[in-house]
């Protein structure tokens, strides 16, 4: 089994997915009795997008070995991707409370609650993983990372510092640290984070976050031009990495207009009139997560963060599709009855019981043509800032996973237009029902639009909204900190101290006629 299982991951992990089939058959038909064929056929259909094929798959694992909580885990989440988010939270609830689960479970549980958005049963399930192995990294690493989101800051600082005291190699606890607080003269990390990039080789993937790390220090202390050499170096480490070309972004938005047109928009039938999802969406660092919490802050409202349950739900209106295009083109013929209504039973899975649920994933914006059909009552808030604010922003921010536009500024200008032409397309075809949000304007004038804000969902006006601050909602968006604040308008203007420095954008903004002065 340990060579089969070898082969299966190292299939995977080259992208030789017949490779990988045939090492699973091979599992099933010599070891029938186990479980473990099936839950690599379930790894293998959810790499491949086939939703509903993973979560066959995990049924038969877990009918092989009911009793293993690995094989529970699996079923748990391919449940999530299939929009069973109930019986996904359930299971993992009977997972946490059973005697056997150890220390892999735990961490594996906090995982699966953070995806879906379960913030604070992730810090109790990575508490637990950490009691069982009080010396483990990996463990330490979740609790700070839950602990954020909690709005622990404190707390995640002194478990940062710990593991790279330990760990002092380790590149991205060093980002993770410096963006938890606004750094000072007489508390910072500057000397140490300089000191640490000068013993890093250029080739080195750890190069990129502690680059972040210190422009990021700098710029709290005011010094721009250093800051901005080390996000550059930073970007330039990272952008080596990736295989990534802006014109297939650029082609897929141009396929969107094409596809979802007004003829699409005016033959295709409706989805259920179901009152209650509200769309935050925008590009990343926009202000999305002001806005949420804005919202998130009423009474008849919960925040579900930002989850992935509409871009699943697209995923399997499309199935089968090879790439992006086969996708685009599947869609526009989907049921769109079904598919509003089975990604407002995922949301009514998360078990909030407020009237209004908040969506606030940014990249919904490309799927908005659908949104509009799948669900005509859902309210649409649309938040956009300064287009220089609005790459600067995405340009010093380090992403997890996703936004690889996001490390060169003429990407990030070429990427911009496409957004911009497809929102224009979005308002063509549904403005009456897009609210659209400029953040300075949020900023400069706080009440005012916020109130237009609550009143666009249909909501009345609770004093609430304005001390969105307050609230101890989790969030585990790049801006966890800031949003714990009142409002600011330090970062307003802040790319006016890089002007010279972001000439490239603005130059590819202006040629796509984006004004940008």
């Amino acid at each position: 089994m340990g060579r089969l299982r070898s082969a299966f991951n190292d299939s995977l992990r080259q992208g030789d997915f017949e490779a990988a089939r045939r090492v699973c058959s091979e599992i099933v038909r010599d070891f029938p009795q186990e479980p473990d064929g099936w839950v690599f056929h379930a790894r293998l259909a959810q790499r491949q997008s086939n939703f509903a094929g993973a979560a066959e798959n995990a049924r038969l694992a877990l009918e092989a070995a009911p009793d293993r909580l690995d094989v529970r885990l699996v079923a748990a989440e391919s449940n999530i991707y299939v929009g069973r988010i109930a019986e996904a939270i359930a299971e993992l609830h009977s997972i946490r409370a059973h005697p056997r689960a150890d220390e892999r479970t735990y961490r594996q549980l906090s995982a699966l609650y953070t995806q879906l958005g379960r913030h604070k049963d992730a810090y109790e399930c990575a508490q637990e993983a950490r009691a069982l192995s009080p010396t483990s990294l990996n463990c330490l690493y979740l609790v700070a990372s839950a602990a954020i989101a909690l709005g622990k800051m404190k707390e995640a600082e002194a478990l940062l510092d710990k593991i790279i005291k330990a760990a002092p190699d380790e590149g991205d606890i060093y980002y993770n640290r410096s963006t938890l607080r606004k750094q000072t003269a007489g508390d910072n990390h500057i000397d140490a984070l300089g000191k640490r990039l000068r013993a890093i080789r250029p080739v080195d993937h750890r190069e990129t976050p502690v680059c972040y790390a210190l422009g990021k220090e700098l710029e709290d202390l005011g010094d721009y031009a250093s800051a901005f050499d080390a996000f550059a170096r930073g970007a330039q480490a990272r952008r080596k990495r990736l295989s990534y070309d802006v014109r297939t972004d650029e082609e897929t938005a141009a396929q969107i207009i094409e596809t979802f047109d007004a003829d699409w928009a005016a033959t295709s039938s409706d989805g259920p009139p179901q009152d209650g999802p509200i769309f935050v969406l925008g590009l990343p660092r926009s202000g999305t997560t002001l806005v949420d919490r804005i919202l998130n802050a009423h009474s008849g409202v919960a925040s579900l963060g930002e989850v992935n349950d509409f871009a699943y739900g697209v995923v399997r209106a499309g199935y089968p599709a090879g790439d992006k295009a086969t996708l685009i083109a599947n869609c526009a013929r989907a049921d769109l009855s079904e598919l509003g209504s089975a990604y407002w039973s995922a949301l009514r899975g998360y078990g909030e019981t407020a009237t209004c649920l908040i969506d606030k994933t940014p990249s919904n914006y490309l799927y908005l043509g659908l949104i509009a059909k799948a669900l005509p009552a859902a309210r649409l808030v649309h938040v956009r800032r300064h287009p220089m604010a609005s790459g600067y922003a995405m340009f010093k921010t380090l992403f997890r996973m996703g936004y690889p536009f996001s490390y060169e500024l003429t990407d990030i200008g070429r990427y911009y237009l496409a957004y911009d032409r497809l929102m224009a397309h979005w308002r063509r075809l549904f403005g009456e029902r897009i609210l659209d949000i400029q953040y300075e304007e949020l900023v400069d004038n706080q009440e005012s639009v916020s109130r237009k804000i609550v009143a666009h969902c249909g909501l009345s006006w609770e004093d609430a909204c304005m001390d969105f601050h307050k609230s101890e909602t989790p969030t585990a968006t790049a801006s966890a900190a800031q949003v714990r604040q009142p409002m600011y308008r330090d970062a307003r203007d802040l790319w006016r101290h890089y002007a010279e420095n972001l000439a490239p954008l603005a130059r590819v903004l202006n040629q796509g006629g984006v004004q940008c002065d």
